[in-house]
């Protein structure tokens, strides 16, 4: 296939945020920090409320609970005006609500796709099945984009567990500045993917097949570098090194660019603290250098405060979590176990001037496995703001004992050896190789 220069161009702008394997950080952004789903929804209804021309939406899970027929009613009425409303949901995570509100959207008018459907159990034997979409990303007009944890479900009700009094402890935020552009973009190509089978990735990809790959893809980096449409990369790196407050980037987890781009933040972040590391995640078994990183920090003096799940929805990842215990313990990490209701939150924060919000859990379905999606600020007034959250959610949880830092126990080896065994096969299955 082959490209027209303008159409080379656009594929190289877009692809500008993309091609970057480390956090690309701008100024000038307004980034508000939203708890749980009872402050998101309200605020995503309030933003496609005034939408004027296009809104795009990414979840993993959709529910039909009275928080998302209020979301529903206000996409509808966006349609009704002539906006254009763009939604994409894992076919997996709303494996039940394909058929029916899904459906409903439809004929209310919104373009929805479905990212890799499961129409049956020989769809397992893909391995690319195993590669979910868990991203929880909204955008509308290019101008407000919403990154986070918390699926379109009400923070109240569990797929498996039911209905509970206390909701899931969650976190979102709200963005406007020069940070929505690559969410924007990410949006939209995950709703393309699932809807058309490629997106501008792929025709990126492409451009470096065939006969002389090797210099096209030299030439290809050297343009990014260089800047094709300067002006645009131009004001992008002055946002880029601004003084300005609320220095923010998006990152993702994919298979193409950022493999390992949100595993690699946490890891440079961990690795440079040193007064306070704060990480949260209902799903915790990190690889051995996040482990080391966290190790090594504690020993040199960083106070180290894990945020895991102590009520249990899937008791293997319960399991996975505290085959590891002993040897954070053992090393001075403070562990938590967060018991007042279900725990959802993939947030940290590092020392006084890192903080991440997104979907990604510290497990290896997500670090190398699914798509996420987090957003990294550096501003002293979030991160203080969130760590004042956090300190409320330490406080309502349960220490665990720093005596379960002994030596391990026949029983313990063995359910370590069974995790990392079951890790390691699934992994395996989806297609990636070497040990994790």
């Amino acid at each position: 296939m082959s490209h027209h220069p303008n159409e080379r161009s656009h594929l190289l702008q877009q692809a500008a945020w993309y091609v970057q394997p480390r956090p690309l950080f701008v100024g000038s952004n307004d980034i508000r920090l939203l708890r749980g789903g009872d402050a998101l929804f309200p605020a995503m209804i309030d933003q496609i409320e005034r939408a004027e021309r296009e809104v795009w939406l990414a979840t993993y899970i959709v529910h039909n609970d009275a928080a998302v027929q209020a979301l529903t009613a206000a996409l509808a009425r966006a349609v009704r005006r002539g906006v254009q409303v763009h939604v994409v949901a894992d076919g997996f995570g709303s494996l039940h609500t394909v058929s029916s509100t899904l459906a409903h959207w439809a004929a209310a008018g919104v373009a929805v796709a479905v990212y890799r459907p499961v129409r049956g159990w020989w769809n397992w034997l893909k391995p690319g099945h195993l590669r979910r979409l868990h991203m929880k990303l909204c955008v509308v007009d290019g101008q407000v984009g919403f990154v986070g944890g918390v699926n379109l479900i009400d923070d109240r009700i569990d797929l498996r567990h039911g209905r509970s009094e206390q909701p899931r402890l969650d976190y979102s935020v709200q963005v406007s500045g020069p940070v929505v552009a690559p969410i924007e973009q990410t949006t939209r190509a995950m709703w393309t993917r699932a809807q058309v089978g490629r997106d501008w990735r792929d025709e990126l990809a492409e451009l470096m097949r065939g006969p002389g790959r090797l210099v096209r893809a030299r030439g290809l980096m050297r343009q990014l570098r260089m800047g094709l449409a300067q002006d645009r990369r131009e004001a992008f790196t002055e946002a880029a090194h601004a003084q300005a407050p609320m220095r923010a980037a998006f990152v993702v987890r994919d298979n193409l660019r950022q493999r390992r781009t949100i595993e690699r933040s946490y890891i440079d972040a961990i690795a440079r603290a040193r007064q306070r590391i704060d990480l949260v995640s209902p799903y915790f078994y990190p690889g051995h250098a996040f482990r080391r990183a966290l190790r090594k920090a504690a020993r040199r003096g960083v106070q180290v405060r894990l945020l895991l799940q102590g009520k249990i929805d899937y008791r293997f990842a319960a399991m996975a979590a505290r085959v590891l215990y002993g040897e954070l313990l053992g090393a001075g990490v403070r562990i938590f176990e967060y018991t007042p209701a279900f725990l959802h939150a993939k947030v940290a924060i590092v020392d006084d001037s890192w903080a991440t919000v997104g979907s990604s859990n510290i497990d290896p379905l997500s670090l190398l496995v699914n798509l996420e999606a987090n957003v990294i600020v550096r501003d002293s007034g979030f991160v203080a703001e969130l760590a004042g959250e956090l300190d409320v959610d330490f406080a309502a949880s349960s220490e665990v004992p720093a005596t379960q830092a002994g030596g391990s126990t026949w029983a313990v080896r063995v359910r370590r050896g069974l995790v990392a065994w079951a890790a390691n096969l699934y992994l395996r299955i989806a297609g990636i190789n070497g040990r994790y």
